[in-house]
């Protein structure tokens, strides 16, 4: 089999899906060349000609299953026109996926990641995928907000994704907890549009409390301020 050919592309997609089904049905801990040959329908050998290794087949998977997920919702993420609209979005995902076996299947990455070395960085890439796409509505929707200037959409999109990874797998233990999460970013996307929808003078006042909280927490580091600090500001922001 002359690899690049038509007939080779094809058995190394079967490799690909069948490992991603092997992780999803039977864990990590029972896949092998043995295993994901025959859920791909093909001769162990195919595993290793294509691949190499065992490992490197599932480090290609979780590249290949990533890719093939964010292309699906990437035009519903194009269509988003506010951060409420993205958290709707992301829990409308969140659903199709779970009940697609693709939860089951990333707890199985996150845990072959611990014993398998190629897994760490692929589910890494994989979930960076994820972000970049969070990150363009994020940049999209905060322009013009009062968030927009005060947010690193770079690292509140890398938030979002770990919150979404986090309630996946937290759901398989606590589902009642999980919805409890969901509905709490939900309510942080109808707070951004509350803001929005406030006039000229309020987004300013708004937007000026921004600018000295991120002041007040670059200078302390993080820290809270001593309280006759946090009067001052509080005084020269009400003029009072």
């Amino acid at each position: 089999m002359t690899p690049g050919t038509p007939k080779s592309q094809e058995t190394r997609t079967r490799l690909l899906e069948g490992a991603l089904r092997t992780l999803t049905e039977q864990g990590i801990a029972k896949t092998s060349a043995r295993t994901v040959a025959a859920a791909a329908g093909v001769n162990q050998a195919l595993v290793f000609y294509h691949f190499g290794s065992v490992d490197e087949l599932l480090a290609a998977a979780c590249r290949y299953g990533a890719e093939q997920a964010v292309a699906r919702y990437r035009p519903r993420l194009a269509a988003v026109t506010s951060l409420s609209e993205l958290l709707a979005v992301g829990r409308e995902i969140h659903a199709q996926e779970r009940a697609g076996g693709h939860v089951a299947l990333l707890g199985q990455l996150l845990a072959g990641a611990q014993t398998h070395a190629g897994l760490g960085p692929a589910t890494a890439a994989g979930l960076d995928l994820w972000i970049v796409e969070i990150q363009h509505v994020l940049t999209r929707v905060l322009a013009g907000t009062p968030l927009g200037e005060y947010t690193d959409p770079a690292g509140l999109a890398r938030a979002v994704a770990a919150s979404f990874v986090g309630i996946e797998l937290y759901e398989g233990v606590d589902a009642a907890g999980a919805t409890a999460a969901l509905d709490a970013l939900e309510q942080l996307g109808a707070l951004v549009a509350a803001l929005e929808e406030l006039g000229p003078v309020a987004q300013r006042a708004v937007r000026h409390r921004l600018r000295r909280a991120g002041r007040r927490s670059a200078r302390t580091g993080g820290q809270p301020e001593p309280p006759e600090e946090r009067d001052g500001a509080d005084h020269d922001m009400t003029g009072r």
